[in-house]
Protein backbone atom coordinates (compact mmCIF):
# COMPACT_ATOMS: atom_id res chain seq x y z
CA UNK A 1 0.00 0.00 0.00
CA UNK A 2 2.75 2.44 0.87
CA UNK A 3 4.53 1.71 -2.40
CA UNK A 4 1.31 2.57 -4.22
CA UNK A 5 1.11 5.76 -2.18
CA UNK A 6 4.57 6.67 -3.45
CA UNK A 7 3.24 6.29 -6.99
CA UNK A 8 0.25 8.51 -6.24
CA UNK A 9 2.51 11.11 -4.62
CA UNK A 10 4.92 11.00 -7.57
CA UNK A 11 2.07 11.52 -10.02
CA UNK A 12 0.18 14.10 -7.95
CA UNK A 13 3.18 16.26 -7.07
CA UNK A 14 4.63 16.04 -10.58
CA UNK A 15 1.39 17.15 -12.19
CA UNK A 16 0.85 19.83 -9.55
CA UNK A 17 4.27 21.33 -10.24
CA UNK A 18 3.81 21.30 -14.00
CA UNK A 19 0.07 21.81 -14.63
CA UNK A 20 -1.31 23.81 -11.72
CA UNK A 21 0.68 26.94 -12.65
CA UNK A 22 -0.80 26.71 -16.17
CA UNK A 23 -4.28 26.51 -14.68
CA UNK A 24 -3.71 29.53 -12.45
CA UNK A 25 -2.44 31.63 -15.35
CA UNK A 26 -4.89 32.91 -17.93
CA UNK A 27 -6.10 29.52 -19.19
CA UNK A 28 -8.49 31.25 -21.55
CA UNK A 29 -5.52 32.42 -23.64
CA UNK A 30 -4.37 28.84 -24.35
CA UNK A 31 -5.38 26.99 -27.50
CA UNK A 32 -8.47 24.89 -26.79
CA UNK A 33 -6.74 21.51 -26.60
CA UNK A 34 -3.92 22.82 -24.40
CA UNK A 35 -6.56 24.15 -22.01
CA UNK A 36 -8.35 20.81 -22.06
CA UNK A 37 -5.11 18.96 -21.32
CA UNK A 38 -4.23 21.36 -18.48
CA UNK A 39 -7.65 20.88 -16.87
CA UNK A 40 -7.65 17.10 -17.38
CA UNK A 41 -4.20 16.66 -15.88
CA UNK A 42 -5.02 18.98 -12.98
CA UNK A 43 -8.03 16.78 -12.25
CA UNK A 44 -5.80 13.71 -12.47
CA UNK A 45 -3.43 15.23 -9.91
CA UNK A 46 -6.30 15.87 -7.51
CA UNK A 47 -7.43 12.26 -7.88
CA UNK A 48 -3.84 11.09 -7.36
CA UNK A 49 -3.79 12.96 -4.05
CA UNK A 50 -7.03 11.17 -3.14
CA UNK A 51 -5.14 7.95 -3.90
CA UNK A 52 -2.84 8.74 -0.97
CA UNK A 53 -5.80 8.10 1.31
CA UNK A 54 -7.45 5.30 -0.71
CA UNK A 55 -4.68 3.58 -2.69
CA UNK A 56 -6.62 0.47 -3.74
CA UNK A 57 -9.90 2.24 -4.49
CA UNK A 58 -8.13 4.77 -6.72
CA UNK A 59 -6.18 2.12 -8.65
CA UNK A 60 -8.08 2.90 -11.89
CA UNK A 61 -6.38 6.31 -11.91
CA UNK A 62 -2.97 4.63 -12.07
CA UNK A 63 -4.25 2.21 -14.70
CA UNK A 64 -5.57 5.10 -16.81
CA UNK A 65 -2.20 6.84 -16.55
CA UNK A 66 -0.37 3.72 -17.72
CA UNK A 67 -2.92 2.99 -20.46
CA UNK A 68 -2.88 6.35 -22.22
CA UNK A 69 0.89 6.62 -22.09
CA UNK A 70 1.45 3.10 -23.40
CA UNK A 71 -1.05 3.77 -26.21
CA UNK A 72 0.70 7.05 -27.10
CA UNK A 73 4.12 5.43 -27.00
CA UNK A 74 3.00 2.54 -29.20
CA UNK A 75 1.01 4.49 -31.76
CA UNK A 76 2.90 7.80 -31.95
CA UNK A 77 6.37 7.76 -30.41
CA UNK A 78 7.73 4.40 -31.52
CA UNK A 79 6.68 4.74 -35.19
CA UNK A 80 8.30 8.20 -35.30
CA UNK A 81 11.42 6.90 -33.55
CA UNK A 82 11.69 4.09 -36.10
CA UNK A 83 11.25 6.58 -38.95
CA UNK A 84 13.73 8.91 -37.22
CA UNK A 85 11.40 11.92 -37.59
CA UNK A 86 10.33 12.65 -34.01
CA UNK A 87 9.62 16.36 -33.55
CA UNK A 88 10.99 18.38 -30.65
CA UNK A 89 7.51 18.63 -29.14
CA UNK A 90 7.02 14.86 -29.41
CA UNK A 91 10.45 14.31 -27.83
CA UNK A 92 9.31 16.38 -24.85
CA UNK A 93 6.17 14.25 -24.51
CA UNK A 94 8.26 11.10 -24.89
CA UNK A 95 10.53 12.27 -22.06
CA UNK A 96 7.50 12.97 -19.83
CA UNK A 97 5.94 9.61 -20.73
CA UNK A 98 9.13 7.78 -19.81
CA UNK A 99 8.29 8.33 -16.14
CA UNK A 100 5.46 5.83 -16.55
CA UNK A 101 7.91 3.15 -15.40
CA UNK A 102 7.54 4.52 -11.87
CA UNK A 103 3.75 4.23 -11.96
CA UNK A 104 3.85 0.80 -13.62
CA UNK A 105 6.26 -0.41 -10.95
CA UNK A 106 3.96 0.46 -8.04
CA UNK A 107 0.79 -1.15 -9.45
CA UNK A 108 0.00 -4.50 -7.84
CA UNK A 109 -0.42 -6.33 -11.15
CA UNK A 110 -1.48 -9.70 -9.73
CA UNK A 111 -4.28 -8.04 -7.73
CA UNK A 112 -5.20 -5.90 -10.76
CA UNK A 113 -5.46 -8.97 -13.01
CA UNK A 114 -7.57 -10.87 -10.49
CA UNK A 115 -9.80 -7.89 -9.66
CA UNK A 116 -10.43 -6.54 -13.16
CA UNK A 117 -9.91 -9.50 -15.50
CA UNK A 118 -10.79 -12.61 -13.52
CA UNK A 119 -13.61 -11.38 -11.26
CA UNK A 120 -17.08 -11.49 -12.82
CA UNK A 121 -18.47 -8.08 -13.64
CA UNK A 122 -21.49 -6.47 -12.02
CA UNK A 123 -24.87 -7.65 -13.34
CA UNK A 124 -26.54 -5.51 -15.99
CA UNK A 125 -29.97 -5.45 -14.35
Amino acid sequence: MNVMRLGYAFMGVGLALVKWPVLFQDVRSLPVMEGVVACLLTGMSLLAFLGLRYPVRMLPILLFEVAWKVIWLGTVAIPHLIANDLSTEARDVLFNCSFIVVIAAVIPWRYTWQRYARTPGDPWR
